[in-house]
């Protein structure tokens, strides 16, 4: 596909004047777990591993990116279950990711520094699935899959962080119960629980299926983690499989209250630097940016954001760019960078189309800022409430423009005034 050229776009819009900016800290107070190892190894014996026979294969189910020390969490709890005298093996738990192949899903681990050599325990990543099951979910009959590698073992348990989901709420989203019904679906398994849980809803859905997984596979629970406003770890929980659907959501509220937000809930334009898989589910969270855009789920209350541009992708997405389509306008360097058998896999198993769209491409931030601004109506740079995000998992430092700053300055300090300033057509600020 050709995109336009500057020259051949630039002038269906006047350049516009830009707002003077501040780069502002964001730190809302929270709290930090002291000792991670150590409360993963405390934690362990609160899960059935007693009922285990000596030398039982425990299959680790993991996978979720973005997760804090994800890969110190997983070798710590190899080396517990070895000292335990368990012969311990991780299983991929993520679906579709990673092209729905095998060696995509090892990717994804080796990107999370979670590699054999780095847990000294085999990975198993094969996509083959067993029909456990079917389950009637408010008159859907569902099939249940459940990853065949994980199933040769004597025990499951999966390692997750609990969070608010990028899809939908309710009282379960993201986390343990989800973990084994869609990641440990494999491809399969998701693109039947996604099937159903758009029509039917996503919370009865896992909650059905996790019924269903406790009587046919060799469950025992797993690991939950709640982290806090810095992406870090402030809560650690082994919740065995009898207790997942009571435990989660506790622990949901707790993820809700820590969350990384912005500190504004009506913004006219948002302009995020980079999505990606390892940042959210849905690229960037959509949580922050208040937009699911999938059937059958009414979009958060708040925020309220009129415009978004996202200027490009993540490295460690490796061309995955579902979410771009959460978009309003990207730029033609975002293009370039998609892998779309990836972007495609990830919406088509997921039903959730929308992410995957393409937004209107412009050439370079000159011409997207001037297309975004001008799309806002009736646009003043003196009261224009802009944000200028890295991700939207990194909110601690940001820039907003003068008038947004009116609005949330009690709440953050101001680092420093700059001025956007163009090179070649890509955006830099100076600092004032």
């Amino acid at each position: 596909m050709e995109f336009p050229d500057p020259d051949e776009i630039a002038h269906l819009i006047d350049p516009q004047p830009y707002p003077s900016f501040a780069r502002v800290s964001y730190d809302p107070p929270t709290e930090t777990l002291s000792d991670l190892l150590a409360t993963v190894r405390s934690e362990l014996d609160r899960l059935p591993l007693d009922d285990l026979e000596p030398d039982a294969t425990v299959a680790v189910g993991v996978g979720s990116r973005g997760i804090h020390r994800i890969d110190d969490v997983v070798a710590e709890t190899i080396t517990s279950l070895e000292e335990r005298g368990f012969d311990p093996v991780v299983v991929p738990a993520m679906g579709s990711h990673g092209g729905a192949t095998p060696e995509g899903q090892r990717e994804i681990l080796a990107a999370l520094e979670i590699t054999e050599d780095r847990i000294d325990a085999p990975i198993d990543a094969r996509m083959d699935v067993k029909k456990l099951d079917e389950v009637d979910v408010d008159g859907t009959t569902t099939p249940v899959y459940f990853s065949a590698a994980a199933l040769e073992a004597d025990a499951v348990m999966v390692i997750n962080r609990v969070k608010p989901h990028t899809n939908f709420t309710g009282r379960i989203e993201s986390g343990l119960c989800k973990m084994l019904t869609v990641g440990l679906g494999k491809q399969r398994g998701a693109q039947a629980f996604h099937s159903t849980a758009i029509e039917q809803g996503y919370v009865p859905t896992i909650e059905s299926l996790v019924a269903a997984l406790r009587d046919a596979a060799p469950v025992i629970g797993g690991l939950a983690l709640v982290e806090n406003f810095h992406e870090e770890t402030g809560y650690l929980e082994a919740i065995p499989a009898s207790s997942l659907e009571e435990r989660e959501p506790d622990l949901l509220e707790r993820a809700r209250d820590e969350m990384a937000m912005l500190p504004a809930d009506d913004i006219d334009l948002l302009v995020v630097d980079e999505l990606g898989k390892e940042i959210s589910g849905a690229g960037m969270d959509t949580n922050v940016i208040g937009r699911y855009r999938v059937l059958n789920a009414p979009d958060p209350e708040n925020p309220s954001i009129k415009l978004i541009y996202a200027r490009g992708l993540t490295a460690e997405t490796s061309g995955n760019g579902n979410g771009i389509g959460l978009a309003d306008i990207t730029r033609r360097a975002a293009v370039e960078q998609l892998d779309l058998q990836k972007t495609y896999a990830n919406a088509l198993t997921s039903g959730s189309l929308a992410k995957a769209k393409l937004p209107p491409v412009v050439p370079n931030d000159e011409l997207a800022l001037r297309t975004a601004l001008n799309a806002l109506g009736g646009y003043d740079p003196e009261t224009a409430r802009v944000a200028w995000i890295e991700n939207t998992t990194d909110l601690a430092e940001f820039y907003v423009s003068e008038a947004l700053l009116e609005e949330i300055e009690d709440g953050v300090t101001v680092r420093s005034r700059a001025q956007l300033t163009f090179d070649d057509g890509t955006a830099e600020f100076e600092r004032v």
